[in-house]
């Protein structure tokens, strides 16, 4: 693998810039939420629009594979130069979270009783939480899109255009929340209210900058390739593998937080803090592993290898590099930032005291974040799902025999076994995806 061209450079980072930046605007909505209700006498509305917030990270974090799964075949399609596949790719991924979107409304009094039987609390942070859940749920159909936009815009490599949606969703919900909350007096329905409706005018703000973008590709839309049986399946198989990859994700990282939770509350607190690193990690190594994603999908659908050898030399440099700045700046400013994030004198105690693991913690996870990405832009779904499996096999077993002899050390370790395994099994599977595409590219 080379180091990358000047070119491929200065495309991933003219990529990843933009994704870093979307990212970290994401919890702004959140944020805003928590701010406005802070500034409310009644602490129990905070405490439900938290347990609120549990609920639809869970719920749209499960169908993150509308993002994923629209920008590889749409990067691939725009490789090609088959502008009709582009279109029909955002069509067909359209159709499949509308139904989606759909459904989780009409099943939203199963998924809220399902949801307040695992999250307990007050009864009057439960009925506000209730409130919350059963307005934002209106929402589904706009957020789902949405992840379709992004992941469709993102595969024509213009990411400026989630940076743009996610400012505009934030600035609206801002807007709302203040007039709602303060102005009408709403309160915790205020809020819900307000997410929802900003979230339906970034969606309103990412169609038309679609229509645009597609009207500018010409052609009419062939509703035989559009509905064509093969390529809706292939989809809709791509983003099964990678929802059950991702719930997997979500199982191992919950799994941590339950299994913590054993240790008593000062442990929670602490890891609760140090997990907060690794969420910032995230968003940088997320910008560059969706920037792999786009240009390998591009790649391979140029059928040029060479291409696809700089894109991944480029993309692996830098997140290489982000990940070692990052593993610096938590070995030797971690304890300032413990103390910035809690001034609970147990608690920091506590999270220095596992603070190597979360420096750590970049250094390792920039290769499964990384490997993910190019497996997204070469929509292998499958091979995703099935290492997934296996490193969450690794994590069990390493949870089960660690935990009772190391206690939190032991879960951390645990951790850092489903890190390496995504890696290690991806990697495996690599120079296999490598020799298929370039044999593609000769015409093999």
């Amino acid at each position: 693998m080379r180091f990358g061209s000047r070119d491929a450079h200065r495309r991933a980072l003219k990529l990843a810039w933009p994704l870093i930046a979307a990212n970290v605007t994401v919890p702004l909505v959140g944020a805003v939420d928590t701010a406005v209700l802070g500034h409310l006498p009644e602490a129990h509305f905070l405490g439900a629009a938290a347990l609120g917030a549990v609920v639809f990270s869970f719920l749209y974090w499960s169908f993150g594979f509308l993002r994923t799964g629209t920008t590889g075949p749409v990067a691939q399609a725009n490789g090609a130069g088959d502008s009709a596949e582009v279109k029909a790719t955002l069509y067909r991924a359209l159709l499949i979270a509308g139904v989606i979107g759909v459904s989780l409304i009409v099943l939203q009094v199963p998924i809220r009783w399902l949801a307040f039987l695992v999250l307990k609390a007050s009864p009057e942070v439960v009925d506000n939480a209730q409130t919350y859940v059963a307005i934002r749920i209106w929402g589904a159909p706009a957020v789902l899109v949405n992840f379709v936009l992004l992941g469709w815009f993102l595969g024509l490599e213009n990411a400026r255009i989630g940076l743009l949606l996610q400012i505009v969703i934030n600035l609206v919900n801002l807007a709302l929340c203040l007039f709602f909350v303060f102005g009408l007096g709403w309160t915790i329905a205020g809020v819900a209210a307000a997410t929802t409706i900003a979230e339906y005018v970034g969606t309103g703000l990412g169609l038309a900058l679609a229509a645009r973008a597609i009207a500018g590709m010409g052609g009419a839309v062939d509703r035989m390739r559009l509905l064509d049986p093969a390529k809706l399946g292939r989809l809709v198989a791509l983003n099964r593998d990678i929802f059950i990859r991702t719930l997997l994700v979500i199982l191992c990282f919950s799994s941590f937080t339950a299994l913590g939770a054993r240790f008593g509350d000062l442990t929670i607190a602490a890891n609760a803090v140090l997990m907060t690193f690794s969420t910032f990690m995230a968003f940088a190594l997320d910008g560059f592993a969706q920037a792999a994603e786009t240009l390998v999908g591009r790649a391979i659908g140029a059928r040029d290898r060479a291409e696809l050898d700089d894109c991944l030399g480029a993309t692996f440099v830098w997140s290489a590099g982000v990940a070692v700045a990052f593993t610096l700046a938590y070995g030797l400013g971690g304890p300032a930032l413990i103390s910035i994030l809690t001034d609970i004198p147990a608690v920091r105690e506590e999270a220095l005291r596992y603070l190597p693991w979360a420096a750590a913690m970049p250094a390792v996870a920039v290769w499964s974040f990384q490997l993910d990405g190019v497996f997204w832009g070469a929509a292998r779904g499958r091979d995703m799902r099935n290492m997934m499996l296996i490193s969450a096999g690794f994590f069990v077993l390493a949870a089960s025999i660690a935990v009772p002899r190391l206690g939190n050390d032991g879960l951390w370790l645990a951790i850092f076994v489903f890190l390496t395994a995504r890696a290690v099994t991806l990697g495996l599977k690599l120079p296999g995806t490598l020799r298929s595409i370039a044999g593609r590219a000769d015409g093999h």
